[in-house]
């Protein structure tokens, strides 16, 4: 419930971020007629995203088991890779958000109500698919029934709040700050959900050594126990993880994790004198 919590609020926040900053660009410009289009296709960036969780949790079922495990491996990696671009993406462009957002809407708006629908449905709608193919994902790696989407439930409610609080301007944050930090939790929810992901294409006979396992602790850490509950829900943790399991999650969480925080270093010297470049000239 905690890891889906945690899914839903950092990426509801994104875009509900994005969200506020298209309405007050609007409301202070003197543009507020122009908000219909951006409810628009903000709603049907939302509408779009519940129909994929849907097509997914009810189309996966009509599978056979194998295919169901090729599919939730397939997309399990899929949604891995998509969150780790994603958090990277917030970390370099959080800074430089709102401008990168105002000169979007201005196009828009200087090409008429359709183009401002489209831009406000694909600033949302981005954020909106990733939520519901990592949600779907980290679900079906728990199996923990319906927690798991109630967690991820409040978590986009929360974030709704705080986005109407950061309109409002009763709420400020680093954002940098709270970016690189939940960024770098969903790194390790992510790599338990590689970790899963490969573990359904081992069953599903794509991936081979599903009966090499790493270490086997289930009589310490029981899976059915209140800490190895919470240990599968955080961290997608397996007592009894197979070697492949193993050496991908280690091969994604550790450079993952060194590159997300390891702070930049300055580029670029000096540049020479004006006088000196003259003299070489000549």
């Amino acid at each position: 419930m905690f890891a889906n919590y945690l899914i839903g609020l950092r990426e509801g926040l994104e875009a509900s971020l994005v969200v506020c900053i298209l309405i007050a660009y609007l409301v202070k410009t003197g543009r507020k007629d122009r908000l219909g289009p951006v409810w628009i296709g903000v709603g049907s960036a939302v509408a779009v995203s519940m129909a994929f969780g849907a097509v997914l949790q009810f189309g996966s079922n009509r599978l056979s088991f194998e295919a169901q495990e090729a599919l939730g491996g397939s997309l399990s990696i899929l949604a891995v890779g998509l969150v780790t671009w994603m958090v990277f993406w917030m970390k370099r462009t959080a800074r430089h958000l709102k401008s990168e957002l105002h000169g979007k809407l201005d196009a828009a708006l200087a090409m008429g109500t359709v183009a401002l629908v489209v831009t406000s449905f694909l600033a949302v709608g981005r954020e909106g698919l990733e939520t519901a193919l990592f949600i779907w994902t980290a679900v079906q790696a728990t199996g923990d029934g319906w927690n798991p989407l109630v967690g991820a439930i409040l978590g986009l409610v929360t974030s709704a709040v705080l986005g109407w609080l950061f309109y409002r301007g009763a709420l400020k944050i680093n954002l940098a700050k709270f970016f690189t930090w939940t960024g770098g939790m969903l790194v390790v929810v992510a790599a338990g959900v590689l970790a899963y992901g490969v573990h359904d294409l081992q069953e599903a006979g794509w991936i081979p050594g599903l009966n090499e396992l790493a270490f086997d602790i289930s009589s310490t850490i029981p899976v059915d126990s209140w800490y190895g509950t919470l240990l599968k829900g955080v961290f997608n943790f397996q007592p009894n993880p197979t070697v492949v399991q193993v050496v991908i999650w280690l091969m994604y969480l550790v450079p993952t994790l060194y590159f997300f925080f390891r702070k930049p270093k300055a580029t670029g010297s000096a540049p020479k004198p004006a006088a000196s470049v003259e003299a070489k000239t000549a």
